[in-house]
């Protein structure tokens, strides 16, 4: 009876009509360097209050998947992540673009993401209540480990020089304190600036960092120098090809995204970055600066990124908890519409729960024709004269920055940090490992203060609750194994070392250049 009941309401012309619009909204979003699919979630909130309950929630629950997939193709063509999730595969996807393979590199982050997605919506439907008990259980001795975790990805990232993949995590830790202490509430850093005082925001930097300084780095290269950006394509053929090659990394992938996910404040971009550091470690020597590696990595990693937005709807729906910022906003839509959702939500309105259930299938497989699309699309676009496509650009980074901060400051942000990236980038420094060290170092710090106000300072408590131990452990195996590996490394023959290190620089390089 419930299942005719919900594919009754997905008949409705009137919900297909709100998620086919919503799709192309969230795609157009998401495409916009530092426009992310949170800010799509609540640009969507004025127009989904005067809609139905289930319609609403398809609303949000569309744009944001197509947005943090949409992320990835200012991210390949332009070097330029839309949004953070993309950020962690970067170089990777644009590397892949440069050698010609735009549509390998797409189409594998398209299918990929509509596979992560319906891997989450698979798992939500099924196994909920379950997963939603586990990620309640988590305190703040979990979230610190977990984030210590996710930290140590910025040594599995940073393949070329450990020490410089270190200063810039450090780099970014240091822009993490900036602003009002979490536990104590008292400002550090700030030189008494008000604009300073809830920190540096992650989108003016990343804008900052990665287009800002891309721009810069073009600024004076002639435009008969500029690599051409290369005709997109068949993607749906050589994508399925690929999936099926890296299923294994797509699974995993997806398994990384919907857990991630599940833990509230944890995020696509979390889940984005422990999946392609946990997929570039897992490559052989000799394959990972390969193309077939990088289509591995961006498989991955594509797939976490949006099934961790089905992940973040476990707590949401079966406890009322939500499990990122998007989650947030959706629960309050719903609370708004007299719906409380919960455990009496599965009992009294089973139909209405499933029937949301069935929207994230159905999102998931209309962003595979409509993101591929939306690739020709901006390709064709960016295909002009760059002397007409730059300014474009550098003005929606200035909305993007504008639009989240809503001051003049954040301007002045993404410039200093364009000359700041731009400088580290000529040195050699990756820029991956301090965007990591912006996110989560607020996560660790709040988590590592709470848990010392708890125990009044007792540093075994980290190791006292169960499931808090084994993340510790399981952390400190992979310190041990990375600088294991790297004390390896250090005792081969020169000549190994100078080959490898040659065949990196030479793709990091090719990678590094740009189309416009």
């Amino acid at each position: 009876m419930v299942i005719v009941d919900v594919f009754s309401q997905l008949a409705d012309p009137v919900l297909l009509l709100t998620i086919f619009i919503a799709a192309f909204y969230g795609l157009v979003i998401g495409a916009i360097p530092g426009l992310t699919a949170l800010m799509a979630t609540a640009l969507l909130v004025p127009f989904v209050i005067f809609m139905d309950p289930i319609p609403a929630v398809a609303a949000i629950v569309t744009a944001s998947a197509m947005a943090i997939f949409a992320g990835d193709i200012p991210g390949a063509l332009l070097r330029m992540p839309g949004t953070p999730a993309s950020a962690a595969y970067t170089d990777d996807a644009h590397g892949l673009v440069l050698k010609g393979q735009a549509a390998v590199s797409l189409g594998a982050g398209v299918i990929a993401s509509a596979f992560g997605g319906l891997f989450s919506a698979t798992v939500l439907t099924l196994a909920a209540p379950s997963l939603a008990k586990i990620a309640l259980t988590f305190s703040s001795v979990e979230y610190f480990w977990l984030g210590l975790m996710g930290l140590s990805c910025a040594t599995l990232v940073s393949s070329e020089s450990l020490l410089k993949g270190l200063l810039s995590l450090f780099l970014g830790l240091t822009l993490a304190t900036v602003g009002m202490d979490p536990v104590s509430g008292i400002p550090r850093f700030t030189f008494d600036s008000v604009n300073l005082l809830s920190g540096f925001g992650l989108i003016p930097v990343l804008i900052g960092f990665f287009a800002m300084g891309e721009l810069m780095r073009n600024a004076g290269v002639p435009v008969e120098e500029r690599p051409k950006l290369p005709p997109v394509g068949p993607m749906f053929g050589p994508s399925l090809r690929g999936l099926a090659t890296h299923k294994a990394g797509a699974v995993r992938g997806g398994l990384i995204g919907t857990v991630v996910g599940a833990l509230p404040g944890a995020g696509s971009d979390i889940a984005a970055w422990i999946s392609y550091a946990i997929s570039r470690r897992g490559t052989r020597r000799g394959r990972a600066q390969s193309d077939d590696g990088a289509v591995e990595r961006i498989t991955a990693a594509s797939a976490a990124n949006n099934a961790s937005l089905g992940g973040a709807y476990i707590p949401a729906t079966v406890f009322g908890i939500p499990g990122d910022a998007i989650t947030a906003i959706v629960i309050s839509v719903m609370f708004i519409k007299g719906i409380n959702p919960g455990p009496t939500l599965f009992l009294n309105q089973p139909e209405m729960i499933y029937t949301i259930f069935a929207i994230f299938f159905l999102a998931n497989l209309l962003m595979i024709p409509l993101g591929i699309a939306m690739v020709r699309a901006f390709g064709a676009v960016l295909r002009l004269p760059p002397v007409y496509i730059s300014p474009v650009i550098l003005l929606f980074c200035i909305l993007g920055a504008f639009s989240v901060e809503n001051t003049m400051f954040a301007v002045g942000l993404i410039v200093a940090f364009g000359v700041l990236g731009y400088m580290l980038e000529a040195n050699g420094i990756p820029l991956a490992p301090a965007i990591l060290g912006l996110i989560l170092g607020p996560l660790i710090e709040q988590n590592f203060m709470t848990t010392m106000l708890k125990s009044r300072g007792d540093l075994g408590i980290f190791f006292d609750r169960e499931i808090g131990s084994w993340l510790g452990y399981a952390t400190i195996v992979i310190w041990v194994l990375v600088l294991g590996a790297r004390l390896v490394t250090s005792l081969r023959s020169p000549s190994e070392v100078d080959v490898n290190s040659e065949i990196w620089n030479n793709d990091k390089n090719q990678s590094t250049n740009t189309i416009l």
